[in-house]
């Protein structure tokens, strides 16, 4: 059974959004639309709702896979799931974030890898996480041609090393680091900058003093665009949602109540009923009887 997407909400006057469109929404003082997809049906449904930006981010080892982090998530993951949004979204610039010792080891590793996310993945850019610490894999990689989204803040890939899942930048010499990578970012290279859990006033900064699109994802209002991850705006996730997180929906109590009024309809014969089943031409039934009868 198939449902029709209301023709209102569906963008049908669109082109391939780029690097450089993205750059001129920027320009233009309009927001930029990303959200996290990992499948092919979510793929295509924002693909309609006409979504600028797609990421297949490495959060899906936790939302999908069910990992405590993002950390067990592996190259041959992330392609897996690459594949299947760009059959999905043909419209959407598609981003594919480079897992945990991706892009660390080396450059020549760092861009090898990058390369699998456009030849096998079908992507159209990557994302990696860190500043100044990066420069020389964000220059290899975008000198071989593939776009390189940055990512400050909260960068999940460090857990371990800034101790949690905790907001970044909120004393005075670390809102100047990151102010200084955000800068280095772009001058290495960078399209675009993901800011992650930082705080509001320091995004707004950042945002104003670089060229490229920034994307707040908790960083406040003024970033240039914002993400979330979809199984956050979804209520999809059952473990936590963060602070900076707006539910659109509640899909997992949703989820859960049709699969116990399913099983409450298995256990009173509610289902499958007579129109659910396929019948038979009697005459065909009784020449049945008789061939297995003979």
């Amino acid at each position: 059974m198939t449902s029709a997407i209301p023709p209102q909400t569906i963008k049908t006057d669109r082109k391939k959004t780029t690097t450089h469109h993205l750059r001129n929404l920027k320009g233009r003082g309009e927001t930029i639309s990303m959200l996290t997809a990992y499948d092919y049906p979510t793929a295509l449904a924002m693909d309609k709702a006409g979504i600028d930006t797609i990421l297949v981010g490495d959060s899906l080892g936790m939302v999908v896979l069910g990992y405590e982090n993002t950390l067990p998530v592996t190259m041959d993951d992330m392609i897996h799931h690459c594949k299947a949004v760009a059959r999905g979204a043909k419209f959407a610039l598609l981003i594919g974030d480079m897992p945990f010792m991706s892009y660390q080891i080396s450059v020549e590793e760092a861009v090898r890898n990058a390369g699998r996310f456009l030849q096998e993945g079908g992507m159209d850019a990557v994302k990696l996480e860190g500043g100044r610490e990066r420069i020389e894999a964000v220059q290899a990689i975008t000198g071989a041609g593939i776009p390189v989204m940055g990512h400050l803040g909260l960068t999940p890939q460090s857990v371990h090393q800034l101790g949690g899942f905790r907001a970044q930048g909120k004393t005075a010499a670390a809102a100047k680091r990151l102010f200084d990578d955000a800068i280095i970012l772009e001058e290495a290279g960078c399209f675009s900058l993901v800011l992650e859990s930082v705080p509001e006033r320091l995004a707004q900064r950042i945002s104003q003093r670089i060229s490229i699109p920034t994307i707040g994802i908790g960083a406040g209002r003024y970033c240039d665009g914002q993400v979330l991850v979809t199984h956050d705006l979804l209520g999809l996730f059952d473990r936590f949602t963060p602070k900076f997180v707006k539910k659109y929906a509640n899909v997992h109590e949703t989820m859960q109540k049709a699969f116990t009024a399913y099983i409450d309809d298995l256990e009173h014969k509610g289902f499958p009923s007579t129109e659910h089943i396929v019948e038979m031409d009697p005459d065909e039934w009784a020449e049945f009887e008789r061939l297995i009868k003979s």
